[in-house]
């Protein structure tokens, strides 16, 4: 088991990818205690959609580089439906579920239509719930991915006041003058941005679950914004290294790895806080 172990990580993807996966990792459980605590949770799973879709259309068009593409569309969407959440016919749940369907549609109808391989079948079950094999990042991916993910870090280190205050009373943070539509954008914003980077780790349909299971699995145990979010860390970087450890030990995908073992933690975490009381 160790040889085999070893063995991988004498490739660089492998590292590179443990690497990343971890950031990502860590990424999203800052920003699922955000969104947890807003009321806001479906957001992830509705921009993963719109993230399939666009990556179908990266794909039809045969870019070389995907993130051009998905990115800016993610990202434009996100700010969309935070927009619309405010409206009072198209409320944002509403708004989510409309946009995700009809992304997930478009994306699927479209890879049919114009398939770039003998097995789409194929292609759309790696989208939806990530790749097989550790070896897929290309090194720019990697790269690309290092660091923005470095960069939400430390923004949100950086604003940890701000958004404190946004997530808990809007109306107080405005009457003390933050600008609380510029930090709701720039949530929704990094949401998009994780929901991109998380892609071909755990798969559209599974990012949502590496966003929301170390939120809640803190928060059945702690209860203080800052403890929740510190553990939240710990916990969803603690299941990724093990998930990928377990994926390349037992050869299973990685993304339905990781998630399992969010699943698995959340579900200790539950009867830990029930045994607490």
């Amino acid at each position: 088991m160790l040889d085999k172990l070893y063995l991988y990580m004498t490739f660089p993807y492998v590292r590179y990818a443990l690497i990343v996966g971890t950031l990502i990792a860590l990424c999203s459980s800052l920003l699922g205690v955000i969104l947890v605590l807003k009321r806001f949770s479906y957001i992830g799973d509705g921009l993963s959609h719109v993230a399939f879709g666009a990556l179908a259309i990266a794909t039809v068009l045969n870019s070389t580089n995907r993130m051009i593409i998905i990115l800016p569309i993610t990202v434009l969407t996100a700010i969309l439906i935070l927009k619309s959440g405010n409206n009072s016919k198209v409320k944002g749940d509403a708004a989510i579920a409309m946009i995700s369907v009809g992304a997930l549609a478009f994306g699927y109808l479209l890879m049919n239509l114009f398939p770039t391989s003998g097995n789409v079948s194929g292609d759309v079950c790696s989208t939806l719930f990530g790749s097989t094999s550790l070896l897929t990042l290309t090194s720019s991916e990697v790269w690309v991915s290092g660091v923005l993910s470095i960069l939400v870090v430390v923004a949100f280190i950086f604003l940890y006041n701000r958004i404190f205050a946004v997530t808990f009373d809007e109306d107080f943070s405005r009457a003390v003058g933050t600008k609380v539509g510029i930090y709701n954008l720039l949530i929704a914003t990094i949401t998009a941005v994780i929901i991109v980077l998380a892609m071909n780790l755990v798969g559209s349909l599974l990012i949502s679950a590496l966003i929301i299971f170390p939120a809640l699995s803190a928060m059945s145990i702690l209860k203080s914004f800052k403890a929740v979010t510190i553990f939240s860390a710990i916990i969803s970087v603690t299941c990724a290294l093990f998930g990928f450890l377990i994926s390349i030990l037992e050869g299973t995908p990685v993304g339905s790895t990781i998630v399992a073992v969010d699943a698995v933690m959340f579900m200790i975490c539950y009867l830990v806080g029930k045994i607490k009381g």
